[in-house]
Formats: structure tokens, sequence, C-alpha cells
């Protein structure tokens, strides 16, 4: 499949967030990867903020594969309760998460984030939102949720979430494990609707 020079452009920035979202995406580093001059990528894109903006906003199109929320035969609590595992199972366990957490501090907290770093972590940030907001709203749709903004009740989820990654990441990890589906349990518990 031959792809234009947008796309590959597209392509190139998505994957380096995919596997580093704390990936400086630069010009040159994109246009490199893209296998296009900077002069090609500054026609599509003449600010690194409107490729960010344009590579989360192809990401809310995406649709995840095998996505838990659509096993209808589970219960709402379990369906949720898989799809924040699959957010946790993006970072790993030991060594690889301590890497996520490590670079995200040095990235985000060590030091002042410049206007286009922040930029790119409110851009992912806003995207995990997303993409919770659709669990949820699939949730609603089948009055499992409890009343509240959709919102809200993801950014408490995501910050249940951030809560364990950063467990992940200190020593004792794996010991933490067992009590992951616990708290996500009683995470989806206090958004939804009790069940008779």
């Amino acid at each position: 499949m031959t792809h234009s020079t947008r796309d590959k452009i597209l392509i190139a920035a998505a994957t380096m967030l995919g596997e580093d979202p704390t990936a400086r995406l630069s010009v040159r580093a994109v246009a490199t990867r893209a296998g296009v001059s900077t002069g090609s990528l500054r026609h599509f894109f003449p600010t690194q903020r409107a490729l960010i903006d344009e590579v989360v906003a192809g990401l809310h199109e995406v649709d995840l594969p095998d996505d838990p929320m659509q096993d209808l035969t589970r219960t709402p609590a379990e369906r949720l309760v898989a799809c924040l595992r699959l957010v946790l199972s993006q970072v790993g366990t030991g060594e690889q998460a301590r890497n996520h957490w490590g670079a995200l501090y040095n990235a985000y907290v060590a030091s002042p984030a410049s206007e286009d770093d922040s930029h790119v972590f409110l851009a992912l940030e806003q995207f995990a939102v997303h993409r919770v907001v659709r669990w949820l709203s699939a949730l609603h749709d089948e009055g499992a949720l409890a009343p509240g903004e959709l919102e809200h009740h993801a950014r408490f989820l995501l910050t249940v979430v951030n809560g364990l990654l950063t467990e992940r990441a200190l020593p004792g990890d794996l010991a933490r494990l067992e009590f992951e589906e616990r708290t996500l349990t009683t995470a989806a518990s206090a958004i939804l609707h009790r069940q008779p």
C-alpha cells in the first residue's frame, strides 16, 4: 500500500508516540522517521503543535482490536475492569514500568516542560480521557453507569490507573499485582449502578 507524504508523516509521528509517549516530535526526527524532507513536513504541518493535534485527532478514530467493552458475555464491571487492565498492560511491570515512569518524570516533572512538550502531554492526556469516555458511553447507553459526568468518571478511573502505574515502578511491584484486580474492581464499582 502506497501512502501519501502526509500519511507517512502522520504514521511516523503516531509510531514514535506509541513507542515512547515522551518522544520529542521535532520536525527533523519525524521527517527522518517518515523518510521525507523537513520542508515537506512543514508544508503539511507548519508547527509541531499542528502535527501533534492531527496525530492525536487520528488516534481518536482508531478502534482497539478485541476491545473488551464489546464482549457482551461479560458483566459491565468485568468489561470495565478488562479495559482498565488493558491500559495498565501497555506499561508492563518491573524494569519496563520503571523506565516508563522515569521517562515521564524526566520529561514532565524533573524540570519545567516547554510549551510544545506541555501541549504534547495535554493532548495525550485528553486522548486517554476520550478513550475511557468511549468505554463509559457504552455502559451509559446500557444503563449500567451511575449518574455523573462521563469525563469526571473517566478522570477518576485514570487517576486510579496512574496510581497503579506508579506502584508498578516501585520496589515490590510484583507483590502488589495481586491487589490491582481488587483496586480496579473497587474503582469500577464506584461508578457503576449497583447490580441486584
